[in-house]
């Protein structure tokens, strides 16, 4: 009994202490996304650069407080079966009426969801209201981060269906917080988009695509090379942690090719599509009226703990990971 608990403990550990540095890649992608901006709109986003940044982590914080948070940040495409991610139904209602709400919550919302949160934002930014501005704009982004995560497409989202657990805080906190800093993000300017809910399953199919090869490497590797040299441990703030070696990440990370920096930039480069075709469609509206406002003290301090709050919950509990 005391073996098992101790596995059971170790594996959540294993788990939990990836996943908490999912925030960086959230944050990293929001930040990056404010330079794709043209000039009417870039000097205000600047401006408010630090919230948008810090921010991007509220979704997931929401998950533990709000009902029916956790669904927008996935969808388990392979449960409507083969190839269903080519077949679903692009548009919400017509995906009601065809699966029924209670069936789409159940398994994930995270394409159309990222429509209806365009739309909020386009109505924030026609009203011109700075504080839902930056909230919704730090909410899109994480939605569509998450939206071009592989494993937010599928069931086996933390590899609990192939005896891979962990591999999502591996894939989307792990190799960003090792490597991240050696990519590319020139992404270009951001571009008006036609129709953003296709825009949205565009993204969710190249990541789904992906997701084959995500699994396959790390199942290849894990063989090849042995638990041994597959984990090693960290020490982290006060606690030392069982995180994937170095040399593990590596290999990992130089079999997939460029796949997680690619998909960051994809990321990147479609937040800014999507703030600017929400400017756009609410009728261009002067956003440097709005550069002057700012929280109050308060606020920002409330929301930093908030913060430190969630990231030490993290370590407490699993859940349908999300970074």
């Amino acid at each position: 009994m005391k073996k098992t608990v101790l596995i059971l403990l170790f594996t959540c550990i294993f788990t939990c202490s990836n996943a908490i540095w999912g925030f960086f890649a959230h944050q990293k992608i929001n930040r990056l996304a404010v330079f794709t901006l043209p000039i009417e709109m870039v000097g205000f986003y600047k401006f408010n650069i630090q919230y948008i940044t810090e921010n991007a982590v509220n979704p997931d914080k929401r998950r533990y407080a709000v009902e029916n948070e956790a669904p927008r940040h996935y969808l388990d495409a392979d449960v409507y079966g083969d190839s269903a991610v080519y077949k679903l139904p692009r548009y919400w209602n017509e995906a009601v009426e065809k699966y029924t709400e209670d069936t789409l919550q159940a398994y994930g919302i995270v394409p159309w969801h990222i429509y209806r949160v365009k739309q909020w934002l386009t109505d924030a930014m026609r009203i011109q209201d700075a504080e839902a501005i930056l909230r919704l704009s730090a909410d899109l982004g994480h939605y569509i981060g998450d939206a071009n995560v592989p494993l937010h497409t599928t069931e086996n989202y933390n590899g609990q269906l192939t005896n891979q657990h962990g591999i999502h805080g591996f894939w989307e906190s792990r190799l960003p917080e090792l490597y991240s800093n050696d990519y590319n993000y020139f992404v270009g300017n951001a571009q008006y988009i036609t129709n953003t809910q296709i825009a949205a399953w565009d993204a969710l199919i190249q990541a789904h695509e992906a997701l084959d090869s995500v699994l396959f490497f790390e199942k290849q590797l894990s063989e090849k090379m042995g638990a041994d040299k597959k984990s090693s441990f960290e020490t982290r703030g006060a606690s030392t942690v069982r995180v994937y070696s170095k040399d593990f990440s590596r290999a990992y990370h130089k079999e997939l090719d460029g796949m997680v920096e690619r998909q960051m930039t994809r990321a990147i480069k479609m937040i800014g599509d999507f703030w600017y075709t929400c400017w756009i469609d609410a009728g261009q509206p002067d956003l440097d009226q709005l550069i002057d406002f700012e929280f109050s003290d308060q606020e920002l301090q409330k929301r930093k703990q908030e913060l430190e709050e969630w990231k030490e919950k993290r370590y407490q509990a699993r859940d349908h990971e999300s970074g």
